[in-house]
């Protein structure tokens, strides 16, 4: 505990003199250690400093731990707020429900700053249960020391401390606290990784809960810098900055790797591919009819937001000799089309030709395509099939997409 007080009293003397601090009480030996701690420096340090209790109805001891709570508060004389709750899981976990149950009684206290009593091996477990659930940055770096819950500050300052450590303090200072139940429950997952998985570890890396939480602040770095980038570029592309909620939100999605990823702000789409944004405006998709071309060299397509343009060559593009009087149409991708745009090669759905010539998902619904009858001639970005393909001194026509942004 000594070698982490600097760091915590740096942090409530930058933060919190004359502010209202509330510090979360849940009878456990973590929150009546840091309730304990807070209590000691409020003198030097400046604040006003309250206790809340969150009666989650959960257990039959429940009611038990709001007396406790209220006994301790009365003798340290620090005020105290109890809040009951009733806990909604609508399809999230209990604990999730729970948490979040929490949050919005904190959301709703006055006061500056939220104290929490999260500690090292807290963090450590945050950030293993969360790489199981093959979470990005964001969820590798579990829990800040410091943050904000809508206006106010929300700290952690045990952060650092080990479970060890708060359990030597509190014997060191004779301090009582009250044990849930539920805690050694092994259905719940963080229940499981704590008492199995976390004492297996122990015996062969002694300090892995440090090096993860170490990690932790690596990957918290690495997300900051991801939102300062995500700010410049949305900036850079005129767009308003938007709020640090919505942020967040944005690079979770960003990162989370689903192709079909879709993103509105400020009036424009924002979809990620293969590690790059395509910036594009809000609108719904107008509706589209197949059109004939009769032999222009251009060709408008309003409800693509662009035009086919049409060029004769010699030994290119789709062969003349082919339509033998029968016109190309212009229509959107079919069910199950597939091309073959290298004699060489086997014929291919359009999804793998795609894939490979990097189109993104979004694009391939509204490409136009040419077609001969039901034949599948010629598609923007991979080319004339091989069967349609003019060669040598044969006369062809090439076309060419031109998207009204390009």
């Amino acid at each position: 505990m000594a070698s982490s007080g600097k760091r915590l009293n740096a942090s409530l003397a930058a933060d919190l003199r004359g502010k209202r601090l509330a510090a979360g009480l849940s009878g456990g030996v973590d929150s009546v250690v840091l309730l304990h701690w807070l209590r000691e420096l409020a003198p030097r340090r400046g604040y006003r400093l309250s206790a809340v209790h969150v009666h989650h109805g959960l257990s039959p001891n429940a009611d038990a731990w709001a007396r406790f709570c209220r006994k301790l508060c009365r003798a340290w004389g620090v005020p105290l707020v109890v809040r009951r709750v009733r806990i909604r899981k609508q399809g999230r976990g209990l604990e999730a429900a729970a948490r979040e149950a929490r949050r919005a009684v904190f959301a709703g206290l006055r006061a500056d700053a939220i104290a929490l009593a999260h500690q090292l091996d807290d963090q450590a477990e945050t950030v293993l249960l969360n790489l199981l659930r093959g979470a990005g940055t964001r969820g590798a770096a579990a829990m800040p020391a410091a943050g904000t819950l809508g206006t106010k500050l929300l700290l952690r300052p045990l952060l650092d401390v080990s479970r060890r450590q708060v359990l030597a303090y509190a014997r060191q200072h004779a301090l009582a606290w009250i044990d849930d139940e539920s805690n050694r429950d092994e259905a719940l997952t963080r229940n499981f990784l704590r008492l199995r998985v976390g004492t297996l570890l122990e015996q062969r890396f002694p300090r892995w809960r440090e090096s993860l939480a170490r990690a932790a602040r690596h990957f918290a770095v690495t997300e900051r810098q991801a939102n300062r980038a995500l700010r410049a570029f949305l900036e850079a592309q005129g767009m308003r900055a938007p709020s640090e909620a919505k942020l967040v939100e944005m690079l979770k999605q960003f990162t989370a790797g689903g192709p079909r990823t879709l993103v509105e702000h400020d009036g424009r789409q924002l979809r990620v591919y293969r590690g790059r944004v395509d910036v594009a405006p809000a609108r719904k998709a107008a509706p589209f009819t197949a059109l004939e071309w009769r032999g222009e060299s251009r060709l408008a397509i309003p409800a693509l937001d662009g035009e086919m343009r049409f060029r004769r060559t010699q030994g290119r593009g789709i062969a003349l000799s082919r339509l033998d009087g029968r016109t190309l149409s212009v229509r959107l991708r079919g069910e199950g089309a597939r091309l073959q745009p290298d004699a060489r090669r086997p014929r291919r759905t359009l999804k793998n030709l795609f894939q490979e010539a990097g189109v993104p998902p979004w694009q391939r619904q509204r490409l136009p395509m040419l077609f001969c009858g039901s034949e599948l001639v010629w598609v923007p970005g991979l080319g004339v099939d091989a069967a349609w393909q003019a060669a040598g001194e044969a006369r062809g026509i090439l076309p060419e997409w031109r998207p009204v942004a390009a």
